[in-house]
């Protein structure tokens, strides 16, 4: 018999400038997704959660999803193959939004290793720079964004465990 563990998130070893990684799956975001979104984070202009506003008064002519939405889903996307293990996120810049996303649209994303350093001050870890991006369902860039993670060396990381024994399966 043999137990598999799911990689979640990577050690700073497994990192290489120009590798691409291409998160799966993909999710539609409903207009129950983006008015949950605006309500929660309270920002809810009519561009968003008034379909009468967005049709009659905004050149798209219809909702557009909240870009906050967009940037969590692609960060979301992105976290089991960048940051599941990482100690912090360190900092995003460059954010950018460069098409609407709307109701119905499916946000799939990709990931792309720019740089990686050892740490400065800790020996233990490094800083991994990515960039991301979000397309949408006909592979239209919407959103663009930059950061850095700082994540454990292989040999100094904490171990994975359970807060239980593997009897469960005898």
């Amino acid at each position: 018999m043999s137990t598999f563990d799911r990689p979640f998130g990577r050690y700073f070893e497994d990192f290489e400038p120009g590798d691409v990684y291409k998160h799966w799956p993909g999710k539609t975001i409903t207009e129950h997704d983006d008015h949950r979104f605006c309500m929660t984070t309270m920002n809810h202009p009519p561009l968003h959660t008034n379909a009468w506003f967005a049709e009659n008064e905004t050149v798209q002519g219809r909702n557009v999803v909240v870009g906050n939405l967009v940037y969590s889903v692609v960060l979301g996307m992105s976290v089991p193959d960048i940051s599941g293990s990482c100690i912090a996120n360190l900092e995003v810049s460059e954010l950018r939004h460069s098409k609407p996303t709307f109701h119905g649209d499916t946000i799939y994303a990709e990931t792309r290793v720019v740089e990686k350093r050892e740490s400065s001050t800790r020996d233990d870890r490094g800083i991994v720079t990515v960039e991301s991006k979000g397309f949408n369902q006909r592979g239209e860039e919407v959103c663009y964004f930059k950061r850095k993670v700082m994540v454990w060396k292989r040999a100094a990381a904490p171990q994975r465990r359970r807060p239980y024994d593997d009897a469960g399966w005898d």
